[in-house]
């Protein structure tokens, strides 16, 4: 894995189900590589195709390979772009894999997986849920799934940043997440770090955080305040 600061990023999004994952995925793989003229894709996600293809959702036994699957298809996307863009991770499989099963021999891996993400964007509930074949089980399994999720992050001691909003506005908070991961390194464009820098320059004194918040503004001042910490 590259040093930190340096690519190949990877840019990791995970959420429950119909919160915008793969739609934000590919907008935000577009718009850096345009704007930043670095070379930038996004791996969707290997779940998605594996039941497509099957006609139904995996075994408690085929879970591992999933997992396992979706971690090498990034890997070779990073092998050749500087962003790498994750329409999820093992992680997300983890979380499924503990939720319908009740088994959570998947979190370790999952976990020492993401650790090699250099940012974690988690895709907040305020969304309209909306059916999509046989992945999704309904509204009902979303905010137990977003609690399992931040549980696991914070328990392993991995920060993350809430990307909510509607229509342009859910790019926007992704790409205000992303922009101090890349702006240390110079890119062959800078577009979209001059247009963000007055915002970086103008990000309020934080004193506190809080358990649970799904404001992105606050989830980004938080993210300064902790990447701040670690590069000191």
């Amino acid at each position: 894995m590259a040093e930190r600061g340096a690519p190949p990023w990877r840019i990791a999004i995970v959420g429950a189900e119909s919160t915008g994952k793969s739609t934000l995925a590919a907008a935000l793989a577009e718009r850096l590589g345009r704007d930043t003229g670095w070379r930038a894709t996004w791996v969707p996600e290997v779940l998605r195709a594996w039941c497509e293809r099957a006609g139904r959702t995996p075994r408690i036994d085929e879970q591992a390979g999933i997992a396992q699957a979706q971690a090498d298809h990034i890997e070779a996307a990073a092998g050749s772009h500087d962003i790498v863009v994750c329409d999820t991770t093992p992680l997300m499989t983890a979380i499924y894999h503990a939720h319908v099963f009740g088994d959570h021999s998947l979190h370790a891996m999952a976990t020492a997986w993401q650790r090699r993400c250099d940012l974690t964007l988690l895709t907040a509930l305020d969304l309209p849920w909306q059916a999509d074949g046989l992945q999704r089980d309904g509204p009902h399994v979303r905010e137990p799934v977003d609690a399992a999720i931040r549980a696991l992050l914070m328990q392993a001691g991995l920060p993350f940043v809430v990307v909510g909003g509607t229509g342009p506005a859910r790019l926007e908070h992704a790409l205000d997440a992303v922009t101090p991961l890349l702006a240390a390194a110079p890119s062959p464009r800078g577009g979209l770090f001059t247009r963000l820098a007055a915002r970086e320059s103008a990000q309020p004194a934080w004193g506190w955080t809080c358990d649970s918040c799904d404001s992105p503004d606050c989830e980004h001042a938080a993210w300064q305040l902790r990447r701040a910490s670690v590069h000191r």
